[in-house]
């Protein structure tokens, strides 16, 4: 492919929109103002952007970060200009929420969302007992448009159902989970893997995301 002809497929595309893709792993933000993103997943900008990494729940957010340091996981971008962000590869989804719509999302898997989404994150008490490293999520309630990463194409399940806490990436706001452990499940080889937990959605108007793929959650 001769250079000319290689950075005319590779430009930003003609869009409009305030979230655009890319491509399947890169998201594109036409920004004039604020927007919300997980602190490092600026891969380039154009126009006069600047980045301030925030906490939610004033000194809530400030114990979660001293604890589980996920207090700190988003970033305020603010200006005008094209904001193009990714994590690691992982696909990009991008949802718009109704106002009073609400989604849980793994920390983890949160790329951006819109300064019109109400945010916070909280622990998940009714499974803190679980060694999954996944007890924080980021609770967003629209309007606006969020973005969240998977890693390969998602499925979303209505509830109830029962999912692996690493391949769960998110939940509407009307699925609570529960865990459920099991101990000593034995292999065809017969030996133990110790215990294992499963989230449990129950409900029957709830839809739960899930990813063909388990990630290991940090500090695991």
């Amino acid at each position: 492919m001769q250079l000319e002809e290689f950075v005319n497929s590779h430009a930003p595309k003609e869009g409009g929109k305030a979230f655009e893709l890319e491509n399947s792993k890169l998201l594109d933000i036409s920004l004039d103002g604020d927007v919300m993103a997980k602190a490092g997943t600026m891969v380039s900008y154009t126009g006069d952007i600047s980045f301030e990494r925030k906490s939610a729940g004033g000194l809530t957010g400030m114990l979660k970060k001293k604890a589980t340091g996920e207090g700190q996981v988003m970033m305020q971008a603010s200006g005008t200009g094209n904001l193009y962000l990714a994590d690691q590869g992982k696909e990009v989804q991008i949802l718009e929420l109704d106002a009073g719509e609400e989604i849980s999302v793994n920390g983890n898997d949160v790329l951006a969302f819109e300064d019109s989404i109400d945010w916070d994150i909280k622990m998940l008490k009714s499974i803190a007992g679980a060694s999954t490293g996944g007890l924080f999520n980021v609770f967003l309630e629209g309007p606006g448009h969020v973005a969240i990463t998977t890693h390969g194409e998602p499925i979303v399940l209505e509830t109830p159902v029962s999912t692996d806490p690493n391949a769960t990436v998110a939940w509407s706001g009307n699925a609570s989970p529960s865990t459920k452990r099991d101990v000593n499940i034995k292999s065809l080889l017969g030996r133990s893997s110790g215990e294992t937990y499963q989230l449990q959605f129950s409900g029957n108007d709830g839809f739960v995301i899930v990813q063909p793929y388990e990630e290991v959650q940090p500090g695991q």
